[in-house]
């Protein structure tokens, strides 16, 4: 089975969700004026509002529903009935009950009310406190890492440092995902001459997630700038194999078009069987885990 992964490495105007949600209808409009075929649309983190919105994030946070409807109606507003169902990936400012959260949202966009859904959401596991960050004094946590059902099978999703730990990535792989979808918002950092050290970072990471648990790795991060920091772009797409599919540039807007074919993933697990190495071991990691004082039946599926 083929997967048609197209991802918005985009700029948005810090605080201003309207102005994104225009520009998302003008890509939704190109998606369905090209002739190519598009299976899911995978934006950054905070794709709408941009990252550093500080105590500003409670003026743009939305509760799902809310941000789901007004992504349908600019899809609906701006293709034809006749396109086919898409699936998206948006990071988005929460709004739950009374808590703020860093989300990612899986949706499913369709002209037929029956068929147009939330399929997931997650919660950024990992905030950043140091250097320049400081999201846990505006928003919560997310308390849960979980995988879902998707028309490609078996997904999951990370947000941003999410992806550092290599824990999250593994929780994922044993729940059977077949590709993990990465929104980032990362300020470049660490220059050494003209090179910025955490895109080759950001590549690293997916490529190890990526071949360590023979999945598929899609990364989309923001570019623009923000008080004066710079988001790097860089978004890639790693096969089971660790290679990347795709590459956009440093810094600069584009639309990255993948194939990802997703028979790979049966041939890479054949070639080096780490996951399956992983799953016959977990019993004894999970004592380990236990000898340590970590409670890991809590954290890694039994």
């Amino acid at each position: 089975m083929e997967w048609h992964v197209v991802i918005v490495q985009t700029r948005p105007k810090k605080g201003d969700y309207q102005h994104s949600l225009n520009r998302l209808a003008a890509t939704f409009a190109q998606l369905d004026d090209a002739n190519e075929p598009t299976d899911i649309l995978v934006l950054p983190e905070y794709a709408l509002t941009g990252y550093f919105l500080q105590g500003g994030v409670t003026e743009v946070a939305r509760p799902v529903d809310v941000m789901f409807q007004e992504v349908l109606d600019s899809y609906r507003r701006s293709t034809r009935r006749t396109m086919p169902n898409l699936d998206v990936v948006i990071g988005f400012p929460e709004r739950y009950q009374t808590r703020l959260y860093n989300a990612v949202l899986y949706a499913t966009l369709s002209h037929d009310d029956a068929q147009a859904r939330i399929v997931h959401v997650h919660r950024k596991f990992f905030l950043p406190t140091y250097g320049v960050f400081d999201e846990q004094r505006y928003v919560n946590r997310g308390r849960h890492i979980d995988a879902f059902e998707t028309k490609a099978g078996v997904a999951g999703m990370l947000i941003c440092e999410d992806a550092w730990h290599s824990i999250t990535g593994a929780i994922l792989a044993l729940r059977g995902v077949n590709v993990i979808y990465i929104p980032v918002a990362s300020p470049a950092r660490g220059f050494a001459g003209e090179a910025v050290s955490n895109i080759d970072r950001w590549h690293r990471l997916s490529q190890s997630i990526a071949e360590e648990h023979a999945i598929f790795v899609v990364t989309s991060n923001l570019v623009g700038v923000e008080g004066g920091k710079g988001f790097i772009g860089s978004s890639i797409v790693a096969n089971p194999f660790g290679e990347i599919l795709v590459e956009g540039p440093a810094g600069e807007e584009c639309m990255l078009r993948a194939t990802l074919d997703l028979e790979e993933i049966a041939i890479a697990r054949a070639s080096l069987p780490l996951l399956g190495d992983l799953e016959s071991h977990l019993p004894d990691l999970l004592r380990e885990l236990r000898a340590a004082g970590i409670p890991a039946e809590e954290v890694l599926p039994q």
